[in-house]
């Protein structure tokens, strides 16, 4: 029942129960490690019984799945609004940089993402459903891509994926460069996004 007495269903008590579940264990997870935390731990820090956390994740690993989700979301959410302000293309790309100089190389994300990608080493489910999320956000930058292309009437030197591949490598390089050392300028983001446009249309 909510404070103002109104009865939730079952369903919507799950939904709160996974995302407290989420937003504790992102916290440990970025805190302490994906390793040094247990599901134990995450149960009692978020309330509830370690049968709580298997109501709602199949084990630790789906868990640390959705706190990158959750990770993922936000990022996607900033990229999108950076570039669908209705200004001219470079404004678009020196938001999409302010966005990339605040959020890109975050040492504790960093850390986690390169934690938990070795384990998909030794799990085929991991390794799965990492691919099939790089899939996804390679699509959706994809399909950004293309719409602003369309919209600013401009012919890129790659298709759509093929830029979406080579923006996401530099980005998850960069993120992991900047990671140890944040001086490095992310404006390089400008002039890989300007050569797209130029090298077709110059």
């Amino acid at each position: 029942m909510t404070v103002d007495g109104t009865r939730i269903t079952r369903a919507e008590r799950q939904a709160q129960t996974r995302e407290r579940l989420v937003e504790v264990a992102r916290d440990l997870f970025l805190t302490e490690g994906y390793a040094a935390t247990p599901l134990d731990r995450v149960a009692v820090a978020a309330g509830f019984s370690k049968g709580a956390v298997y109501s709602n994740f199949a084990g630790k690993e789906e868990l640390c799945l959705a706190v990158l989700d959750s990770m993922h979301a936000e990022q996607i959410e900033g990229i999108v609004e950076a570039f669908s302000a209705h200004t001219d293309l470079d404004s678009r790309i020196d938001a999409f940089v302010e966005w990339a100089r605040r959020s890109v190389g975050n040492p504790r994300y960093t850390a986690l993402e390169v934690e938990f990608a070795a384990a998909a080493r030794h799990s085929p489910f991991v390794a799965r459903e990492l691919v099939k999320r790089h899939r996804e956000m390679r699509s959706m930058a994809a399909g950004l891509i293309a719409q602003i292309a369309e919209e600013e009437g401009i012919e890129l030197a790659l298709t759509p994926d093929q830029a979406a591949t080579s923006l996401l490598s530099l980005g998850i390089g960069m993120g992991a460069m900047r990671s140890l050392d944040a001086s490095i300028d992310v404006s390089v983001f400008a002039a890989a996004i300007r050569s797209l446009v130029r090298a077709k249309n110059s």
